[in-house]
């Protein structure tokens, strides 16, 4: 996996894009209709498209003249990956830290009594 994750965690912290994904989360859209349901200019949606479809969250496909993006699932999968990741990390620590201090706290309560 990678980064990659994580690059797609960076790409959903521009809260435009954000929005973008979640209006995608809906079912699929092409740059005027996201436009229409966005205060950001087309232009400026097609910017951002581009930015969620390179951090592997968006795919697109003809329709006619127009692109119809939707989510990508092995992207939302690689975000959950990710975090479990982290997770379980942090879960780690946070036991690599408590048990020692569990141990001197009965350490310290037998010797007190």
């Amino acid at each position: 996996m990678g980064t990659y994750g994580g690059e797609a965690l960076a790409a959903l912290g521009d809260p435009t894009r954000r929005a973008i994904f979640e209006c995608l989360a809906r079912g699929p859209k092409a740059v005027g209709q996201l436009a229409g349901e966005l205060p950001v200019s087309r232009p400026a949606v097609s910017q951002h498209l581009r930015v969620l479809k390179q951090a592997g969250l968006v795919t697109d496909r003809a329709n006619g003249t127009r692109r119809i993006y939707q989510i990508r699932q092995q992207g939302v999968q690689a975000i959950h990956a990710y975090l479990e990741q982290m997770w379980g990390q942090a879960l780690a620590s946070f036991q690599a830290a408590a048990v020692p201090a569990a141990a001197a706290a009965d350490d310290e309560r037998q010797e007190q009594s």
